[in-house]
């Protein structure tokens, strides 16, 4: 439990939570809500993509 990166932990679970409000939204026939899931994980993954290069140059990784 000492290695856990808690900042990209937490971007992974927004993720995943943004991927199943996807199939929920897709579910429910929301167009609306599918397309905003869908722009909540591309811009999670981005946040959590960018953490990650920062950390690696801070030697953190």
């Amino acid at each position: 439990m000492n290695n856990v990166k808690w900042p990209l932990l937490f971007y992974a679970i927004l993720a995943a939570a943004s991927i199943v409000g996807i199939g929920i939204a897709i579910s429910e026939q929301s167009l609306l809500a599918a397309t905003g899931c869908i722009m909540a994980v591309i811009i999670i993954m981005g946040m959590g993509f960018k953490t990650k290069r920062k950390m690696i140059e801070n030697g953190e990784l």
